[in-house]
């Protein structure tokens, strides 16, 4: 696509795929690249200690169309704001290995799911050990020229870009900015009764990446693009283009459907048609 680069979000692709296959799709169905997905299962949490690195490197080359971000969740269940001092070694274990990682495979940009802590409950404290950790995270980013990016949550910790946009300024560093999620930021705005672009506006010169997601009130995941979600897709894709915002990715997900190529086609379909 002209001026503007379409990924597809790993998750969106049948997990019995091999990852030379899943590469082999979304080339086929005409993604420019695709979000490799590290969420918090031991299956792809072990990807950092073994030798699928290397495999996602060839499998690079051998199918010609690049991984350029990752979709790090894998913190949900090691929160770099956790109560629990083993947890906070494991997140930052996680982030070290995340950025290994990504510097072998020149990913360009993790995403850093928005939260202190997600199955326990946040307070002060937790906010401070996730500033501590996060700092932590952004000078071994820095080392190896890998930027870290915040997506915006459905939780109230970091829902909203200004919010985003209050940890970016506090760590004040070129390698943490924002990778917002459209569909989420609209669920924001309709709970505070505001508006998405003008948040959006927030977040000039540090919005790296947009997710685009289809989204309802309360309803976070798993719609179909065009299902009569409320997503503001042409406002806000207009908004971060004028900001300079070049690289999107559409996330949704697979579940076992028989006609995942049609259904992952009609999706990039929608996407160009969008972005265009």
């Amino acid at each position: 696509m002209d001026k503007t680069s379409l990924g597809i979000y790993e998750k969106a692709m049948p997990d019995q795929l091999n990852i030379h296959q899943k590469l082999q799709l979304a080339k086929e169905i005409g993604f420019d690249q695709v979000e490799i997905s590290i969420d918090e299962s031991d299956a792809k949490l072990n990807r950092f200690f073994s030798g699928f690195a290397y495999n996602l490197a060839k499998a690079q080359r051998d199918e010609g169309i690049r991984v350029r971000t990752m979709c790090l969740s894998g913190h949900r269940k090691y929160p770099l704001g956790s109560m629990d001092e083993n947890i906070r070694k494991k997140s930052l274990e996680i982030m070290k290995k995340a950025i290994e990682f990504s510097d072998i495979n020149s990913i360009r940009i993790i995403q850093l799911a928005g939260y202190d802590v997600y199955y326990e409950k946040g307070n002060e404290d937790t906010k401070k050990y996730f500033i501590e950790n996060l700092s932590k995270s952004v000078d071994m980013a820095a080392k190896y020229g890998v930027i870290l990016a915040f997506e915006t949550m459905e939780t109230e910790f970091m829902d909203t870009v200004e919010k985003a946009m209050k940890y970016v300024k506090l760590i004040d560093s070129p390698y943490l900015g924002i990778y917002p999620d459209i569909g989420n930021l609209k669920n924001a705005a309709v709970k505070y009764g505001t508006d998405v672009v003008e948040d959006l506006k927030l977040g000039r010169g540090h919005i790296f990446a947009a997710h685009l997601k289809e989204t309802n009130p309360g309803i976070y995941r798993d719609m179909t693009f065009g299902s009569g979600g409320h997503t503001e897709y042409e406002r806000c894709i207009e908004e971060l283009k004028d900001q300079g915002v070049r690289l999107y990715t559409g996330e949704f997900w697979n579940h076992g459907e028989e006609n995942y190529k049609e259904i992952i086609t009609d999706a990039y379909g929608f996407l160009t048609g969008k972005l265009e």
